[in-house]
């Protein structure tokens, strides 16, 4: 059976050899061939190291906006070329390697024994932070987390966010501002609110820098709380406020960070067919029956 150990290690060294050389995608696979000549043997699998070097490659990009994301305050440049190689390798075959055979299981473990092998020694935490934070992103179920040693969700270091429904009415129709995440999906813009003076003030701050707008806060909708997974902070426990506010119809300016990549104005009858979070949909819902509710009002 071919040793496809081997193979993700020979690609690793392919990867940073890529990376810290500033190589070309064409240079990419010449390294390969010579590392495979040098270090592969009779049982490497040749069709298989093709088809991830390429793909890790062609997906590099949004490889990287993961990496920000999972990993917030670690830029991607500051990160160990070892250990950001092996994450872009790791997160490929987590997110678009065909599951029947490569298990999400599987490929954060190859991952972390990569790192271990190959980085220093905080390597194999580092990557098994980034990639646990991701594998829980995506859904995988709870019972097969990745690790064994579990804090109660009150012991949890807590972080408070507040997040907003903005909308507008636009020649005659309403709107919310949606922004979009490397993930997929489309949810609402919200950033970390614990140093504002109330959490008003902080959604309207927030909605400022991530979105460019100027709103008016209207009043709260719901909460929502979920468990993340820092790399070297541990697990955390989110709680976010969703408030309603409303805006100017004016054009988007995304601040691209923390693993958004667009924000978009959508009419409320368009926003059904969107992919939203499942514990988004019911706040969406909420802030557009309240959105309904205003213009009901109006009309009397």
């Amino acid at each position: 059976m071919a040793n496809r150990h081997l193979a993700r290690s020979i690609i690793l060294q392919t990867l940073f050899e890529w990376d810290t050389t500033h190589a070309s995608l064409d240079s990419a696979r010449d390294i390969l061939a010579r590392n495979r000549e040098e270090f592969g043997g009779d049982d490497t699998d040749n069709p298989f190291m093709e088809k991830l070097l390429t793909g890790v490659l062609a997906k590099h990009g949004d490889l990287d906006l993961i990496i920000a994301k999972a990993a917030p305050e670690w830029p991607l440049e500051k990160i160990a070329p070892i250990d950001r190689n092996v994450l872009r390798l790791g997160l490929y075959e987590l997110l678009f390697a065909d599951r029947a055979q490569v298990p999400a299981k599987v490929a954060i473990n190859e991952a972390i024994e990569l790192a271990k092998a190959f980085g220093g020694d905080s390597s194999g935490r580092f990557v098994n932070g980034v990639l646990g934070a991701v594998y829980k992103e995506i859904g995988e179920p709870g019972k097969d987390e990745i690790g064994k040693k579990r804090t109660p969700p009150a012991e949890m270091p807590l972080e408070t966010l507040g997040g907003a429904i903005v909308y507008t009415q636009h020649e005659g129709q309403y709107y919310l501002a949606l922004v979009h995440d490397v993930f997929g999906h489309w949810t609402l813009s919200k950033g970390h609110i614990e140093h504002d003076s109330s959490p008003e003030l902080g959604v309207a701050r927030v909605i400022t820098e991530e979105l460019g707008l100027s709103g008016s806060v209207e009043g709260l909708i719901g909460e929502n709380e979920y468990i993340a997974s820092h790399p070297e902070k541990g697990k955390t426990r989110k709680h976010v406020y969703f408030f309603l506010v409303s805006a100017s119809f004016e054009p988007l300016t995304l601040k691209k960070t923390g693993g958004l990549d667009d924000a978009k104005w959508f009419k409320l009858a368009d926003i059904l067919d969107l992919n939203f979070y499942d514990d988004m949909l019911p706040i969406v819902t909420a802030g557009v029956q309240k959105i309904l509710d205003h213009a009901r009002a109006a009309t009397r």
